[in-house]
């Protein structure tokens, strides 16, 4: 037979174990020892709670003795606090059974002390009753809190609010409410969230009563979301609006608020109805823009900071709570501005001008290029009808050119304004843009922002003294046949310049068609028989021209045509195409017109 654990542990011999033994006997009859076993174990039934002594302490072990014939061992860490354990104490356990493999019996203090606490706790509490106890500890589906006994605090009946992560609560003490209890299974489930929610309903009929708008309370911030925060104001909850926490900009509460941070609010507005209370923060201070025309007044220069920049303008803050746009048609008196951000960028710090003040609206109109001299009241000054500029063409359209005459300044140029003889389609045709051009200033609209340019005025009009002197009447000459109408022929008499020989001019008998006299491209020679430089017209006719002159004017004509062409370049460049989109007025000149062209309607027959 297997050694007792005990008799090894301190190793006593056979003979010292019988001394013992009868000292601890007295004197015995042999055939009374099955009567004194007997008597020993009668009491001493499984699952029993018998008291005990402690009689050793072997490192983790405690020996305790039940009067059982041998002594039982409890794990240390079962005692609630295991340094004050001593031998001598007195204890209850349970015996789990009489003898287990090593011949000792086996005892739990800690289930004996559960079961004598639910004898305590059952006998003290019912359902509905109010416990405090301190959270152990965390296992699936809940807390467990101890009041005695071990009882289960499920997780969802912890607070009136979701929880976080609820191992946060370990070590705590909490007051709950006894929601079942079920004796068969010694099992206890309690709810601190049932607690909260009866203190909080009479919280709320306290608080509804008493509250008014205006008041300053204090609350607890319990949640945050992108419109705003809710505050506990001790029983029920208010909202505290995001427009409504600061009078400066705020992108999101966070930037303010942290979840259980105690603040003070106002109270804007009470529903006691369906329980709603609207607060505030701001409204603590006053409004910035209570005196907003005494501190910035319409016309004063102040500096602020870009806060945000979007298609039509630039928000500029002069203070927290006070921001003013800044138009994009507000920012320069002569850029061209397709968007705000071409000009500013968020944290800028500039200076600009107040324009406008909508108090009511809280909103101030703001301008940046008041900051400087508009260049625009200068210009009469500068550029005086008559004088000569010179700039580059900036752009083309359908009706001119605009020529940068200074940063930000163009003047157009019109067709009209190009030559005096030729017939302009597009400007293209006379500048590329790009080119450096001189002009004439023609007029300027300094209100309307608009300078008119003349290119042929650069020199004096040829239909003044020139072409009457060159052309007088009675000369024969010669020329190009360029377009046959059925009125008459148009004969081109040199480079931009040609003059209308009539039907009734072609020949002296009744001509029905021009096609029966001359063609197109055909050089004739034709007399001059009328000069109107009003009118720029130059009448022609075949009537009565001397064969010989009319030769010799071609020869003439041939020879200058020659030259002319010897002078041209080789390969003349491309017409360029004009820009998609920039086909309108720009820099705030508009078309002008179209200017009466050279006619082509037929002349009263001379």
């Amino acid at each position: 037979m297997a050694a007792n654990p005990i008799v090894k542990q301190f190793d006593l011999t056979p003979e010292e174990v019988d001394r013992q033994v009868r000292e601890a006997l007295g004197v015995v009859k042999p055939e009374d020892m099955g009567e004194v076993y007997n008597q020993s174990v009668k009491n001493f039934e499984v699952d029993s709670i018998l008291k005990g002594r402690i009689v050793n302490i072997i490192n983790n072990d405690v020996i305790v003795d039940i009067g059982y014939k041998s002594e039982g061992v409890v794990p240390l860490d079962q005692f609630e606090d295991p340094t004050r354990v001593k031998e001598g104490d007195d204890v209850e356990v349970l015996l789990e059974a009489v003898e287990d493999e090593s011949g000792m019996i086996a005892l739990s203090k800690r289930k004996a002390d559960r079961i004598r606490g639910w004898e305590r706790v059952i006998s003290t509490y019912n359902e509905g009753d109010v416990v405090k106890g301190r959270v152990t500890r965390k296992i699936k589906g809940g807390l467990l809190l101890e009041i005695g006994v071990p009882v289960f605090l499920p997780a969802s009946q912890i607070s009136i609010r979701r929880s976080g992560d609820i191992a946060e609560y370990i070590g705590q003490e909490l007051e709950c409410k006894i929601i079942k209890i079920d004796e068969s299974r010694m099992n206890i489930v309690v709810s601190r969230r049932k607690l909260l929610e009866e203190q909080r309903e009479s919280q709320k009929r306290d608080l509804l009563n008493d509250i008014e708008v205006g008041q300053i309370r204090k609350g607890i911030v319990k949640n945050i979301t992108d419109f705003g925060a809710f505050v506990d104001l001790g029983g029920i909850d208010g909202l505290l609006h995001i427009t409504d926490m600061s009078w400066g900009r705020i992108n999101h509460p966070s930037e303010v608020l942290k979840i259980d941070q105690e603040i003070e609010v106002k109270v804007l507005k009470v529903d006691k109805e369906k329980e709603r209370i609207s607060l505030g923060l701001k409204q603590k201070q006053e409004s910035p823009w209570a005196n907003i025309e005494t501190k910035y007044p319409v016309g004063s220069r102040v500096k602020g900071k870009v806060v945000n920049v979007l298609s039509y303008g630039a928000f500029v803050q002069l203070e927290d709570g006070v921001e003013g746009l800044v138009h994009i048609s507000e920012m320069s008196w002569t850029k061209r501005i397709n968007h705000p951000n071409q000009v500013v960028s968020p944290g800028d710090e500039i200076e600009v001008v107040v324009l406008e003040i909508k108090k009511e609206k809280q909103e101030i109109s703001l301008g940046m290029k008041q900051v400087e001299v508009n260049p625009w009241t200068q210009v009469e000054a500068k550029y005086p009808i008559g004088t000569i500029v010179e700039g580059k063409v900036r752009n083309l359209t359908n009706y001119g050119a605009f020529v940068e005459i200074e940063d930000g300044i163009d003047g157009l140029l019109h067709v009209a304004d190009m030559s005096w003889t030729r017939k302009v389609i597009h400007p293209s045709e006379m500048v590329k843009k790009g080119d450096t051009v001189r002009a004439t200033v023609l007029q300027v609209d300094q209100e309307r922002k608009r300078i008119a340019l003349g290119l042929k005025q650069l020199t004096e009009d040829p239909w003044i003294r020139q072409i009457p002197e060159k052309y007088e009447v009675g000369t024969v000459v010669a020329g190009e046949v360029t377009k046959i109408t059925n009125f008459g022929v148009f004969v081109k008499l040199e480079e931009d310049l040609e003059g209308l020989l009539h039907i009734s001019e072609l020949a002296n008998r009744k001509v029905a068609t021009p096609e029966e006299v001359v063609k197109v491209s055909e050089e004739v020679g034709v007399k001059i028989i009328k000069i109107d430089p009003e009118q720029r017209k130059i009448g022609l006719s075949l009537k009565d021209v001397n064969p010989d002159d009319a030769e010799s004017a071609v020869e003439a004509y041939r020879s200058r045509k020659a030259a002319a062409e010897a002078e041209r370049p080789a390969v003349e460049p491309a017409a360029e195409e004009t820009p998609a989109g920039e086909t309108e007025a720009e820099g705030g000149q508009e078309e002008q017109g179209e200017q009466g062209e050279q006619g082509e309607t037929a002349p009263p027959a001379e």
